[in-house]
């Protein structure tokens, strides 16, 4: 159990090493979301962090439509087929 440490006009919370570890907090910018219940405190993620991950699984559940197969099967024109 910890409590609210007075630093300022503000208020701190010592987190004890051993949850920080656990955490992966250390050296760690860190966001502060207020729930119903509490506080969460989490790692700041990087923008993008994990999108290529979500596209990755998204593809992979994805079923391509029929017409996306007729475009992708179609045949490349050269450049002498160009009308101008």
């Amino acid at each position: 159990m910890t409590i609210l440490t007075k630093i300022g006009n503000s208020r701190g919370v010592r987190i004890p090493k051993t949850i920080i570890d656990q955490a992966r907090l250390d050296d760690r910018n860190l966001e502060f979301k207020v729930m119903d219940d509490g506080l969460l405190i989490r790692p700041v993620q990087k923008p993008r962090q994990g999108w290529k991950k979500q596209f990755d699984k998204a593809i992979q559940l994805q079923e391509p439509f029929d017409s996306d197969q007729e475009w992708l099967d179609a045949p490349l024109l050269g450049h002498e087929d160009w009308e101008w």
